[in-house]
């Protein structure tokens, strides 16, 4: 989970799709209120004079200039994830202060969201020498706020005061047998860890996995249970020291495997540049890792690096990861957070807002914020985006897996 700073809106000056109702050609395909659909097609060939080539990952792709936040249509099947009249909204704001872009977790018993700033990256306000922040948002009070007005609301948040044992937390799930489960990137010399927190005060924590057989993990970034189980899965990146907040990495970014009954920790897939975002299906028989490679931290963007999700197998005796393929590719900015719905589509964080693609792996919609919202979660009132300094409100009617562990 990473930040990147994403250029302005890419205007090309060909068709603009109305609104309401999309063109002729798409069999009058009514959309929500302010979305737009684009139709492929139209796009496939833009021809030798074509002038506003995408030349960095950074610009997104908004062929009809329409003012963010919005919700593109890129196939008629996204509607049954937005329903009829989906909107966006902002409902927690703090403009210079990267807040909100880590670690969301949704707590049905408390209707709160959990998440972290940002860690080592831009407006994080944090380093070598000083820690993230984590913070709760409560949704009723969203949801009351929201029902008095159309527009846009701004929610007081609540910080945390959590102990020194858990340094720049950066991935998160659950809850986890009433609990939340952080994995930390740790912070200069404090090692990365596995950490459950106490949701309510005093918000007392339990560090769960701080080594691997003695040796420091280079910066954790995501975790999720295998469902059926409470078997830990977490990434294992090297961006603590890329933006200079950890030393140089002394493994290679791995994905692990950490079942807490017995201790045991092992790998389960590697060969990546920078693993991320991780999630699994339903049906825990199949595994999604995001890798992000292509964005360097402090060092920079490698376009001709991965920016890409990818999908395996989970073997049904050992839990590795096998039959790796491509299941999608970020034509904007980098794939970060992944989240699936209960029928089996992705989410994950992108360059611009938060791509949707099919459980196929073709892109049907994103929800369009014209900057990098590395972070989602499903709530009971919609879909709630972190996108570092805005919290984003998408009530969309698809529901997300259920992510307890009792």
């Amino acid at each position: 989970m990473t930040a990147l700073t994403t250029g302005a809106i890419l205007t090309v000056t060909l068709t603009l799709v109305s609104c309401a109702k999309a063109s002729a050609s798409d069999s009058n395909l009514t959309v929500p209120p302010g979305a737009v659909y684009i139709n492929p097609l139209m796009y496939d060939v833009v021809g030798a004079d074509y002038t506003e080539w995408r030349n960095l990952s950074t610009v997104g792709f908004n062929p009809t200039n329409t003012t963010p936040p919005f919700i593109q249509v890129f196939d008629p099947s996204f509607l049954n994830i937005t329903g009829p009249s989906a909107t966006i909204r902002s409902i927690v704001s703090n403009p210079g202060f990267a807040f909100a872009h880590e670690a969301p977790i949704y707590v049905p018993d408390l209707n709160a969201v959990f998440f972290s700033s940002n860690d080592g990256g831009p407006l994080g306000y944090n380093g070598w020498y000083n820690n993230s922040v984590v913070s709760m948002l409560n949704m009723t009070k969203v949801d009351m706020a929201l029902a008095s007005t159309t527009g846009d609301v701004n929610i007081q948040i609540q910080t945390l005061n959590l102990p020194d044992t858990v340094q720049m937390v950066n991935g998160g799930t659950g809850p986890y047998k009433g609990d939340l489960l952080f994995v930390t990137s740790g912070r200069a010399l404090l090692p990365p860890s596995i950490v459950r927190v106490n949701p309510s005060p005093p918000y007392n924590a339990t560090v769960l996995l701080d080594n691997f057989l003695g040796r420091q993990f280079n910066s954790l970034n995501d975790v999720k249970i295998l469902p059926g189980t409470d078997i830990m899965f977490f990434t294992d990146p090297t961006y603590g020291w890329l933006d200079s907040f950890r030393p140089e990495p002394m493994l290679p970014s791995q994905v692990y495997r950490f079942d807490p009954s017995t201790g045991q920790v092992r790998v389960v897939a590697d060969q990546f540049v920078l693993p991320n975002g991780i999630a699994f299906t339903s049906d825990g028989k199949s595994a999604f890792v995001t890798d992000t490679g292509s964005f360097e931290g402090n060092f920079g963007t490698n376009q001709t690096l991965p920016a890409t999700i990818y999908k395996f197998d989970v073997d049904p005796q050992t839990q590795a990861f096998t039959n790796r393929r491509v299941f999608a590719y970020s034509d904007s900015g980098i794939p970060d957070g992944i989240q699936l719905d209960t029928v089996g589509n992705v989410y994950s964080g992108c360059g611009e807002g938060t791509h949707i693609w099919n459980a196929q792996g073709t892109l049907i919609g994103k929800f369009y914020l014209n900057s990098t919202a590395a972070e989602m979660i499903f709530t009971k009132s919609g879909l709630v985006i972190l996108d570092a300094e805005t919290i984003y409100l998408a009530n969309i009617q698809a529901q997300g897996l259920n992510l307890a562990t009792l």
